[in-house]
């Protein structure tokens, strides 16, 4: 029961940390790319990969910290589901260019990001 609710607290910061970033960004660049989502994705990409390789080849930390911060954080912070719908509405909107960089640059930014948060583990 106690892991369920590490999940719930750390699920329940990541929505709000996810709300907080993706407003502050839409209103600061604007909304016509989805950069709050693209930031968001990458961002949290490069948080599982350092949070991951320090919890699994540099330290030993108690299980119920990827719990809080991995499973629950950043699950419920990284956007996978609004990048999809994002991306199906500008489709739909007839911006395939856009709809397209949003996926190419996304899943690059992403795999950067991880690798990146990987790497920075080996040298701390």
């Amino acid at each position: 029961m106690l892991n369920f609710l590490i999940v719930g607290a750390g699920g329940f910061l990541g929505a709000i940390a996810r709300f907080v970033v993706a407003s502050w960004i839409g209103q600061k660049w604007g909304r016509s790319f989805p950069l709050g989502t693209f930031f968001i994705n990458v961002s949290g990409s490069f948080f599982i990969g350092l949070l991951m390789s320090l919890f699994t080849e540099r330290f030993m930390v108690n299980p119920q910290w990827r719990l809080l911060l991995v499973v629950g954080f950043l699950g419920a912070y990284t956007t996978f589901s609004t990048f999809e719908y994002e991306t199906g509405g500008l489709i739909k909107d007839g911006e395939w260019l856009i709809a397209l960089m949003n996926v190419v640059f996304s899943v690059i930014a992403g795999f950067v990001a991880l690798k990146i948060g990987e790497v920075i583990t080996k040298v701390i």
